[in-house]
């Protein structure tokens, strides 16, 4: 017969030579390496101010679009305030304007020339598209007679680029 001393060191001989042979497992984390760049773009601003009339445009430069705010506040018309999205060939942008008027939303083809103190805004012969107003050639656009914005503080007239 097996003693009550025996039973208990043959258990605790089993116990100990089974947890001797467990294999160990080795966790290794692995950490990333990776960054994340924050893009930060570069803004402009500008307006066209008049006794009755103003025109605000902030334009933020990414590297394959351009996003921004315009503004128009003109005499005996209604107050346009909206998105542009869009993109540079040269120093012209052309994007798209998507503004709120008497509570419809529309969008249209806007285009400036961006220089570095002012900016241009160019006019040309526009047709409705899928519901959007575009140009129909763009290369007929004529910023001679266009508005002329010339550059502001972004930081000073940040009040004037919130959209209500």
């Amino acid at each position: 017969m097996i003693t009550m001393k025996k039973l208990i060191m043959l258990s605790s001989l089993c116990l100990l030579f089974f947890s001797c042979n467990k294999k160990q497992v080795k966790v290794e984390e692995t950490i990333s390496t990776e960054t994340q760049e924050i893009m930060i773009p570069k803004s402009n601003c500008f307006a066209s101010l008049s006794d009755k009339d103003s025109i605000w445009l902030k334009i933020e430069v990414f590297p394959n679009v351009a996003t921004g705010i315009l503004k128009y506040q003109l005499s005996g018309k209604d107050k346009n305030t909206g998105t542009l999205e869009g993109t540079f060939e040269g120093n012209k942008l052309f994007a798209n304007y998507t503004f709120n008027s008497e509570g419809v939303e529309s969008v249209r083809e806007v285009a400036f020339i961006i220089n570095d103190d002012s900016a241009i805004e160019g006019f040309g012969e526009m047709e409705e598209v899928n519901g959007k107003m575009v140009f129909k050639d763009k290369t007929k656009i004529d910023f001679s007679k266009g508005i002329k914005y010339h550059q502001i503080s972004c930081i000073d007239n940040d009040i004037q680029f919130q959209i209500n």
